[in-house]
């Protein structure tokens, strides 16, 4: 629709295109009543720039309201705000400035990753445990159920499309970090400090616990581990014959064989099929080669994270 002569245009703020909460509407709360979200992924740690925010909020108080839903006894669920209700508390403030929102448990929950998912620094656990949560909220939402969809794999497969294009991740991405939950603690913390690539990680969260504690045991005196050392494993994941030597061979034998010399070879009646006789070989060999170098970026990217 045409905009009128003269009539004046509403343009958003920063905050509004940023999704911050505006200051209209809010209330000030008592910080002993507002408790934070149940299973809170992301961890409040007073760090350097927890001090900072504690420092900020001393010399001008707390300037962006948190988000809180009410429950049936008279106190708030934190959405949106958990850093900054720490840092109030530390800096001595009673009351916090607060916008109070009916929600669902899946639309608080979807709500609470969303505004998270908007820090700069994210361990991987957290990523994983929220990207989790989120998808498993919009599965129980039924998002998509206009559609004809014939498994529970297949749902799945849409939220984790859906999870991922919100925070710029493909879907195969956010299955890998999803599996990061299941690992045991001592290896999700070695993925965190960057002693264990996702990918690895992801390979050995298929594996039982007991296996997992194993190769925490043995990345924990080898420093490290390889892709190709887990692939002997993936016979196991439903087989808990294995034993701890046993791994230890197969691990060890693994990363002392030799890297095998490959050699690919095209008969002239292959090419012709995908080449004009009149292509000389160094035309062939530069087309094959940009083709090779395009699925090797496609295939490193969505093995990034």
């Amino acid at each position: 629709m045409a905009q009128r002569v003269g009539q004046k245009v509403k343009l958003s703020s920063i905050d509004e295109l940023l999704g911050v909460p505006s200051m209209e509407g809010t209330v000030d709360l008592d910080v002993m009543t507002i408790y934070p979200f149940e299973n809170h992924p992301f961890r409040v740690v007073d760090d350097e720039k927890m001090d900072e925010l504690v420092e900020s909020i001393k010399e001008s108080g707390v300037l962006t309201p948190v988000l809180v839903r009410p429950d049936d006894e008279g106190n708030y669920e934190m959405i949106s705000g958990h850093r900054r209700l720490h840092a109030a508390k530390r800096a001595g403030l009673r009351k916090i400035p607060a916008i109070i929102k009916e929600m669902t448990n899946d639309d608080a929950t979807i709500a609470m990753v969303n505004a998270n998912m908007q820090r700069e620094e994210i361990l991987p656990s957290e990523r994983a445990y929220s990207l989790k949560m989120k998808m498993d909220a919009l599965n129980h939402q039924g998002k998509r159920s206009d559609l004809t969809l014939s498994t529970e794999e297949t749902k799945l497969m849409y939220s984790a499309t859906e999870v991922g294009e919100s925070v710029g991740l493909k879907r195969a991405q956010v299955h890998r970090y999803i599996r990061l939950t299941y690992l045991i603690p001592k290896l999700l913390d070695m993925v965190d400090a960057g002693r264990l690539a996702l990918l690895q990680a992801a390979e050995i969260s298929y594996l039982n616990h007991t296996y997992q504690q194993w190769l925490w045991e043995y990345i924990h005196e080898n420093g490290m581990i390889k892709q190709e050392q887990l692939m002997d494993l993936r016979q196991y994941r439903d087989d808990d014959s294995l034993t701890q030597e046993q791994m230890i061979d197969i691990l060890i034998q693994k990363r002392a064989t030799p890297q095998i010399k490959k050699k690919v070879t095209f008969n002239e009646r292959k090419l012709n099929k995908y080449f004009p006789a009149y292509y000389s070989q160094s035309e062939i060999e530069r087309i094959m080669i940009s083709l090779l170098e395009e699925w090797k970026r496609t295939h490193e990217s969505e093995g990034s994270e």
